[in-house]
């Protein structure tokens, strides 16, 4: 029986090791999934709209992201897309839009005025996104190319992958 005894504890410690691994290799399956399927929002306010429509159009094959499809609705997405410039006016809407996105959530600044404001240096024009919402990825360009566009997906899809990813849990209540 003293065996017995002396082997509760590597049993636990192995237990934990192998929740250690099955956590971490469900977070890389979470990040894969959620990488490859990036439901997009766009939130265009400018001319960077043109360009934007170009980037999606099938010559780029978005497609091979997930991100062929833009939702209609802040509530279907993950990424949100801010496409030109962002008054002060409008910045109350872009945080409730951000609000309504479900977890987790990603903000990619698409040009230079959703970056920085742009050449737009005065009172009514807010100088980048993120002096609302937290942006994650800027993509430079006054209109960006779909090629920076493209690249600025990339960065995206690295990022998430290598965030943590946790499964949702339900507590009963």
């Amino acid at each position: 029986m003293g065996g017995e005894e002396g082997n509760v504890p590597v049993l636990l410690s192995r237990l934990k090791e192998s929740i250690g691994f099955f956590e971490k290799n469900l977070s890389s399956a979470l990040g894969w999934a959620r990488k490859n399927s990036i439901f997009q929002y766009p939130f265009v306010t400018a001319c960077c709209g043109m360009e934007y429509m170009s980037a999606m159009a099938g010559r780029y094959d978005i497609a091979r992201f997930g991100a062929e499809f833009p939702r209609f609705t802040p509530r279907q997405a993950d990424l949100l897309m801010i496409v030109g410039t962002i008054n002060v006016k409008q910045s109350p809407v872009l945080k409730r839009v951000y609000e309504q996105m479900c977890e987790p959530k990603w903000v990619m600044a698409f040009g230079v005025c959703a970056s920085s404001g742009g050449f737009y240096d005065n009172y009514a024009t807010l100088q980048g996104a993120d002096r609302v919402i937290p942006v994650d990825v800027y993509v430079p360009g006054c209109p960006p190319r779909p090629e920076q566009v493209l690249d600025g997906l990339k960065i995206l899809q690295e990022k998430i992958q290598t965030q943590l990813h946790r499964a949702a849990t339900v507590e009963k209540g």
